[in-house]
């Protein structure tokens, strides 16, 4: 008996993060929308922006890894945002197969735009900040004990 408890899709954890994903991802469309950003665009200007200016720049590479992207999924993704005028790609002067991105002024000033909807996202989840916190600590756990394996 207890097998077919175990195979009932609402005690898959899978399910659960599958679920709660597309769920984030109908809040976040609508708001990203407005900026003219995919949820996927809104995370690379994530990473761009903790640099916090446009003399900065990352490898391709690293904001794969960052992200968990691998280059055909990423190329799309810079390419339409280079021609939104949001970064810049240019290759490595030292290393000419490496390219590295780098916000425009445009990329900067989307940041100021894009500064409340963490707080708009926070909003939807009726969870406190203790309660998020503490779900982030979770989920990075999972995350780092299922990457080992």
């Amino acid at each position: 008996m207890s097998n077919d408890k175990n195979l009932k899709l609402e005690n898959q954890l899978c399910f659960r993060l599958y679920s709660l994903t597309k769920l984030m991802n109908r809040h976040y469309s609508p708001v990203l929308k407005k900026l003219g950003l995919t949820y996927s665009q809104y995370l690379v200007m994530l990473v761009l922006w903790e640099k916090n200016n446009t003399t900065s720049a990352i490898s391709v590479k690293a904001l794969g890894v960052k992200l968990d992207l691998d280059s055909g999924t990423l190329s799309p993704l810079l390419k339409r945002l280079e021609q939104q005028g949001r970064i810049n790609r240019v290759r490595n002067s030292e290393d000419e197969r490496s390219v590295e991105i780098k916000l425009t002024d445009s990329g900067c000033q989307l940041k100021a735009l894009a500064s409340d909807i963490p707080e708009k996202m926070f909003s939807v989840t009726g969870m406190s900040v203790d309660q998020l916190q503490k779900l982030n600590n979770q989920l990075d756990s999972l995350l780092a004990t299922m990457s080992i394996r």
